[in-house]
């Protein structure tokens, strides 16, 4: 895959000149994979920074070492997956690499390990980078981070304490495959666990995001009765666990069996009401014996709250909607490149066909542009407010 390549000011091209370019390899050697995506996606000249999505599977230290060789010095950020994504489909069992580069670009990076719990402090210390860029008119801060690692939403709040209203936050949580054991976090030469990674991005050129979820409300709103630690333990004085399988009508199997709970639980979030909108929250599982529901990030006490369901076809909609909002903050201006985060929540709910319509739909809206992108285990994206973290979403990044 190659790299286009876009002038900011047709009259002034040779010095207002950006690229972003993407590469993807499935070579089962690590470094050969890297090397491969790498060379595919450097295209252009003077590389400013380089995204890594990969799947877990690889030796890491090896993979690193094999896109170093090609890149040299660039700054780095990337994680493991749950899948990656580029414009000619999804896959589960590669790397991905993105390049931007010109000098129509600034960027810095930067990265923290979250200590004694403290993930807000992780992440306002990943986005300290911001400070080190070049001022340029347009910005965003793109964050991966280790999403088993509690309230994902305090790494939002961090990196806001530093950002402010001002740079958007995207990005999204590093995956495993699956696994829900550890993921991946890469900052230059270095593979992290435990940590926030983030870039600073400074563009000549306009920056759109785009965020939806395409779930539907199902009955009539809640009131979250007691909840704490990333758990909900009743809903309208109810045990929540009995609440969400009673309203949802939960098959048999679902009620004992952990493992079927938790698929049916992919197609069956949680809303939340929020002054800025509506947010979803994945349930990741049910304690069978106190009869509360699990999640991946804070659902508040007090809080207004519904189930929530989907189809491909709601799915796939907000795929177009959220591809839709984030050109249409470039002016007219056709991108330079997309990056798509995305819940593999949504993926379950797509199946095989569904997964290959959506990425299509993606590349589509690209219109020849590179694409690049991963599923997740929860997203990022502020453009208002403080908060910022959603499940089961989709969030597109468009660099004009």
């Amino acid at each position: 895959m190659g790299a286009k390549v876009l002038p900011l000011d047709r009259t002034d091209a040779a010095t207002l000149q950006r690229w972003v370019g993407v590469g993807r390899s499935s070579s089962a050697d690590a470094f050969q994979a890297g090397a491969d995506a790498a060379r595919a996606a450097t295209t252009g000249s003077q590389t400013r920074l380089v995204i890594v999505f990969c799947s877990d599977h690889y030796d890491l230290p090896e993979l690193v070492r094999g896109i170093r060789g090609v890149t040299g010095e660039a700054p780095l950020i990337g994680c493991t997956t749950a899948g990656e994504i580029a414009a000619a489909g999804a896959s589960d069992a590669s790397v991905v690499v993105t390049a931007l580069g010109g000098p129509g670009f600034s960027v810095a990076t930067g990265g923290a390990v979250v200590r004694d719990g403290c993930i807000r402090d992780a992440g306002a210390e990943a986005v300290e980078c911001l400070s080190r860029i070049d001022q340029r008119e347009h910005q965003v801060l793109l964050l991966l981070s280790d999403g088993l690692m509690g309230d994902q939403q305090e790494t939002v709040r961090g990196a806001y304490s530093v950002a402010g209203a001002a740079v958007p936050l995207v990005g999204g949580c590093a995956g495993d495959g699956l696994k829900m054991t550890a993921t991946w976090q890469l900052h230059g030469d270095e593979v992290l666990q435990h940590a926030v990674v983030a870039a600073a991005i400074g563009s000549d050129a306009p920056i759109g995001v785009g965020v939806r979820h395409g779930w539907r409300k199902v009955g009539e709103p809640m009131l979250v009765t007691s909840s704490g630690a990333n758990r909900v333990k009743s809903l309208e004085g109810q045990p929540a666990l009995d609440v969400y399988l009673a309203r949802l009508g939960a098959p048999p199997e679902v009620h004992a069996d952990p493992a079927a709970f938790t698929r049916f639980a992919m197609t069956h979030p949680l809303g939340l009401s929020r002054r800025s909108g509506e947010e979803v929250r994945f349930v990741t599982g049910a304690d069978f014996d106190d009869r509360s529901l699990l999640f991946v990030a804070e659902v508040p006490q007090g809080g207004l709250a519904w189930f929530m369901e989907g189809d491909d076809a709601s799915v796939l909609t907000a795929t177009e909607d959220a591809c839709t909002e984030a050109l249409a903050a470039l002016g007219g201006r056709p991108p330079a490149g997309l990056l798509a985060f995305d819940c593999i929540a949504r993926k379950g709910v797509l199946g095989e066909g569904g997964v290959r319509e959506e990425v299509n739909h993606i590349a589509r809206f690209a219109d020849g542009a590179p694409v690049a992108g991963f599923y997740t285990y929860g997203e990022i994206a502020r453009t208002r407010g403080v908060s910022g973290f959603h499940n089961q979403t989709l969030v597109v990044l468009a660099l004009g």
